[in-house]
């Protein structure tokens, strides 16, 4: 996979676009709001294998001596996608990769 980093190096205007084979596709990601500590929002962007533009967020919440993390994903769906739905469990196609990201995230918190 091909990534190319964009604009400063963090925080708002910072992106990253990948290009790689069917299984990663092609896309962009722009970070659009920044709260330090709390929050980050980003402009998600896939282009290939299926076209689909999603607004992503992290919230973290600090309870005690631990960090409570949400990363939610939301976007329009085409009528195509809502038909594929019906028939592919997206959580069971996608939910390994958010749990990877948040495995990773945890990982890096903690050095």
């Amino acid at each position: 996979m091909k990534k190319t980093a964009s604009g400063p190096p963090n925080g708002k205007g910072a992106a990253v676009a990948w290009d790689g084979n069917n299984d990663v596709g092609t896309g962009r990601m722009e970070i659009t709001e920044s709260v330090p500590p709390s929050k980050v929002v980003f402009k998600l962007d896939f282009l290939k294998p299926f076209e689909a533009h999603n607004h992503a967020e992290f919230t973290l919440e600090r309870i005690g001596d631990a960090t409570h993390v949400t990363w939610a994903m939301v976007g329009p769906q085409s009528y195509m996608m809502k038909v594929t739905g019906i028939f592919i469990d997206c959580d069971k196609m996608v939910g390994k990769d958010f749990e990877t990201g948040l495995a990773n995230l945890k990982a890096l918190a903690e050095k």
